[in-house]
């Protein structure tokens, strides 16, 4: 069993998040915390511990904080967010921290559970042990990329395409992808691929920007709907 440290500052809300838990076979509700100091203790307490799902509005201190604290005492616990918290910062500190994904409140028992779906696959892999060739190697990097929201092709995930789509949102005009890489910490290649996606479904519109020479730059702006 996967044994899991439901983190939420509202009771209510870590019953259900822990209900859901309970209900995807090969998962376990090892304890429930509601602030930063009962979280931080229940890893300290707990003689096994593998995945936290962790709020970011705490009311002590934010969720990225508590990564942060674990990760000075050298627990190395899996995370994975599931909060409010969008804004591209808390996003990108998050990742960098070693959050595994990310998952924007609110969302339904399908959402959670392809997230830990994926993470259960994710250990299957890394249990194998041994060696890793290329096919394995993105193979295991793509595990937690699997399509957990309604709408997203296989391959894409939920977390680079909420970091892409924040940018787009707060930017003063259109960007390129490698405006948005810069922004946003991934490569151009990454940001080019979402931003074709959402252009795509119709998100994002693209419009061209022409030089003095050469092709014409493609730069991308968030589709404001009345």
């Amino acid at each position: 069993m996967i044994e899991v440290l439901v983190v939420d500052d509202d009771t209510r809300v870590a019953r259900v998040n822990a209900a859901y838990v309970e209900k995807v076979p090969g998962f376990h509700v090892a304890a429930e915390a509601h602030s930063a100091l009962e979280a931080l203790d229940a890893v300290e307490r707990l003689p096994r511990l593998d995945l936290i799902l962790l709020d970011h509005y705490l009311p002590d201190r934010t969720g990225l904080e508590v990564v942060q604290e674990m990760r000075r005492r050298g627990r190395q616990t899996d995370v994975i967010m599931v909060t409010a918290a969008r804004d591209v910062s808390t996003v990108q500190a998050t990742m960098r921290q070693g959050a595994l994904q990310y998952l924007v409140k609110p969302f339904a028992f399908a959402g959670l559970r392809a997230k830990l779906e994926a993470y259960a696959e994710l250990r299957r892999t890394l249990d194998g042990g041994g060696e890793a060739e290329q096919a394995e190697v993105d193979r295991i990097f793509g595990a937690l990329s699997a399509p957990s929201e309604p709408g997203l092709p296989k391959g894409h995930s939920p977390t680079t395409a909420e970091l892409v789509r924040q940018c787009l949102l707060k930017a003063d005009g259109p960007l390129s992808a490698q405006e948005i890489a810069e922004r946003t910490g991934v490569s151009r290649q990454t940001a080019q691929r979402y931003l074709k996606l959402l252009e795509r479904t119709g998100r994002a519109v693209l419009t061209l920007k022409y030089g003095e020479a050469g092709r014409p730059e493609h730069r991308y702006a968030w589709v404001t709907r009345a």
